[in-house]
């Protein structure tokens, strides 16, 4: 008995893309113009209209041959297919080792905002200095 779904169902592939975008049914209802409740009946419909589906693909971010020939099984062989920790470019994106000393940045960091309080204070020495000139000189 096979457990793969043979229907196309067009609502569950826009799901799956949505989910993939990181979009909430709220923002997709909210592009759509529409609530999230008819996003979720969509969602649950196994067809749709093509000129809501050309709508869907726009907001998506996809064509609507793209919804209609989604395949997980194809976005997971990509994934497996370009994903290794075999490929060097990969390997340096995973362990990323930096070529400063965080605690050098963060003293240096301190340094230039004790040098700002500094230059904040002498700006309010001179300020009252020359209000005191002002007051002297009535």
């Amino acid at each position: 008995m096979s457990t793969t779904n043979t229907t196309n169902h067009i609502g569950r592939k826009v799901s799956r893309i949505r989910e993939l975008r990181g979009m909430k049914q709220e923002a997709l209802a909210m592009e759509l113009g529409v609530s999230q409740q008819t996003v979720s009946n969509i969602e649950k419909s196994a067809t749709i209209e093509s000129d809501l589906l050309a709508q869907l693909a726009k907001i998506l971010g996809v064509t609507p041959e793209a919804i209609e020939n989604f395949s997980e099984e194809a976005v997971f062989n990509i994934i497996n297919n370009t994903f290794t920790s075999h490929d060097t470019s990969t390997l340096h994106a995973i362990n990323i080792h930096p070529t400063f000393n965080p605690v050098d940045k963060l003293i240096e960091a301190h340094e230039e905002n004790k040098r700002l309080y500094e230059r904040l204070l002498q700006a309010e020495k001179d300020k009252a200095t020359y209000l005191e000139e002002l007051l002297r000189n009535k």
